[in-house]
């Protein structure tokens, strides 16, 4: 079985910081990871938990697939556009604001 994929697109945060909580639920049950994202503080872990929640409902409509068997095999993060600001600096200078974006995907697998 290839497995149940789910990914959003354009996420308004930043790879770096959406990467710490992917990295606690790689490789985890799916029921585990629900649970861990449930109790994160960070701001990333309810868009994550959308997403598990998606893969699981695109895995239930597989026919043949026990849920309660599901390991999320892969989730990763890609970086998507980078919008570009400019903030006011001292004499008549402007800095760059890179406000970064996201791209996350979560393949779900039996085990």
């Amino acid at each position: 079985m290839m497995g149940a994929k789910a990914s959003v697109r354009h996420v308004r945060l930043s790879p770096q910081k959406v990467r710490l909580v992917i990295d606690l639920i790689r490789g985890q049950r799916v029921d585990r990871a629900l649970s861990i994202l449930a109790f994160s503080q960070k701001k990333s872990a309810e868009v994550i938990t959308k997403l598990v929640k998606s893969a699981l409902a695109n895995a239930s409509q597989d026919s043949g697939v026990d849920v309660d068997t599901l390991r999320i095999q892969k989730a990763y993060v890609d970086q998507g556009p980078t919008m570009k600001r400019s903030r006011p600096r001292a004499r008549g200078r402007a800095s760059r604001i890179r406000k970064r974006s996201s791209h996350i995907t979560v393949v779900l697998e039996e085990s």
